[in-house]
This record gives structure tokens, sequence and C-alpha cells, in this order.
């Protein structure tokens, strides 16, 4: 039984042809050129949105722990303990 479902395994099916199917040329099965254009302008959106989210994530996170410090310093110049609340973070 083993062995039976090894070589089902082995064998393709169906056995695939050496070519196309008749009545199909080369350019009915390919993208193309206009194929590649649209790639290559998906993939350019894309790094140009990802590096733009990277460098507003960096300019969020930069004025928050500027907004941490103020608040810091704040409580520092007015005499207060500051709390774990108020601390800045251990990131």
């Amino acid at each position: 039984m083993f062995q039976l479902f090894v070589q089902l395994a082995n064998d393709p099916s169906p056995s695939p042809l050496p070519g196309l199917k008749p009545g199909l040329t080369q350019d009915m099965v390919t993208p193309g050129l206009l194929g590649f254009i649209a790639t290559a302008f998906i993939v350019i959106i894309m790094a140009f949105l990802i590096v733009d989210m990277v460098r507003r994530i960096r300019r969020v996170r930069y004025r928050g722990e500027l907004a941490e410090k103020a608040e810091l310093d704040a409580a520092e110049a007015a005499g207060e303990e500051p709390t774990a609340q108020d601390g800045p973070s251990q990131d």
C-alpha cells in the first residue's frame, strides 16, 4: 500500500506536454511589456509608500519622546517627583 502511494506521488498526472497547446502563441500566455510596466509601477509606488510610512512613524516616535521629556522636565521644575507613568519609556 505504501509503495502504491509513493509511486502515485512520483508519477505526474497528467503528464506535461513539451510545448504550448495547439492554437496558443507565446504572446497569449505571457504578460508582455504591459504586464512588466504595470508590475514595475506597483513596485516603485510600494517602495515610496514604505519609505514615507517609515519616515512618518519615526517622526511620531520622536515627537512622543520630546513630549515625555518636556513633561518630565516640567515635573522636575515644579518640584514634583515624577511617577513611573511620567518617566521616560525604556524602549
